[in-house]
């Protein structure tokens, strides 16, 4: 861990966008590393979705020491154990797709942001209480935009980051950040599968930048 827990949350609650990404192959993995920095993403999660991506990480850390700023992050954790392992591996903040109890503890003793993913006003009020400052809303895409505008006023002190649903433009980026949304992640939406099989990464560049662009613009 290279930021506090303060830095992370202060960076997520800036820069208000994350892509996400898994991808098994380690040069791969570096180039989009490299491409969404360069477009101005110092947020990344990678995604524990491969039997090797610990190793990929591993190397991904290595790389994020050339690249001052860049905020590293390990998604699709499921427990405390693997938790620990990927915080020893270098992760500035841990996501889950679900509110796991040991898991904040791990994070909590490490100071490491953790980010759970919960659907219900219950589990994202008891995610609150267990220590996580931002929560993922997951998955967006079944809720929608209004169900921010229904519990935020309930529960005004939440803040939510959205994955699953959101789109890379204007429309569906302001629906989302006007009902209250923190920050958003995406994944395929954003790093099209067919522009990394094709290695386009200028293109993954400019789409980042066109979505920090947007996000500026509806500030």
């Amino acid at each position: 861990m290279r930021y506090t827990k303060e830095e992370v949350i202060s960076a997520l609650e800036e820069i208000r966008m994350i892509p996400v990404f898994y991808n098994p192959d380690i040069e791969v993995s570096k180039a989009i590393v490299e491409a969404a920095y360069k477009a101005g993403a110092k947020i990344i999660e990678f995604t524990n979705r491969g039997e090797n991506a610990y190793e990929v990480f591993v190397e991904l850390v290595k790389l994020s020491k050339g690249m001052p700023g860049l905020i590293l992050g390990i998604g699709t954790l499921m427990d405390g154990p693997t938790t620990q392992k990927f915080i020893d591996a270098g992760a500035d903040f841990i996501v889950s797709p679900v509110l796991i109890e040991e898991m904040a503890e791990v994070c909590n003793k490490n100071g490491v942001p953790w980010m759970p993913g919960c659907l219900t006003l219950t589990e994202l009020v008891k995610a609150q209480k267990l220590g996580a400052d931002i929560i993922k809303l997951f998955p967006g895409s079944v809720v929608g935009p209004n169900y921010l505008k229904a519990i935020l006023p309930v529960v005004p002190s939440l803040k939510l980051m959205i994955t699953g649903g959101v789109e890379p433009n204007e429309e569906s980026l302001s629906s989302w950040f006007n009902a209250g949304a923190v920050c958003v992640g995406m994944g395929s939406q954003m790093i099209d599968k067919e522009m990394v099989k094709n290695q386009q990464w200028d293109l993954l560049k400019e789409r980042i930048q066109t979505c920090l662009r947007v996000l500026d613009h509806i500030k």
